[in-house]
């Protein structure tokens, strides 16, 4: 899950604009659970997948 789209329930501003503690502890542990991937939006892992696989189609034609 992507935290730009969370709202804090303590200020109920958006979590990744970080204004009140809650927030930025929240920010900062979701932050630190996402790993590598993590801070990439489904869209763009989505795109770079089908941009992988295109590329495997392509090469095993060429061989």
């Amino acid at each position: 899950m992507t935290y730009d789209r969370l709202v804090c329930a303590h200020c109920a501003a958006p979590v990744s604009e970080g204004r009140c503690p809650v927030c930025r502890a929240s920010r900062e542990r979701l932050q630190q659970q996402a790993g590598l991937f993590g801070q990439f939006s489904p869209v763009v892992l989505a795109v770079a997948l089908i941009a992988l696989i295109a590329v495997a189609v392509l090469l095993r034609q060429a061989v």
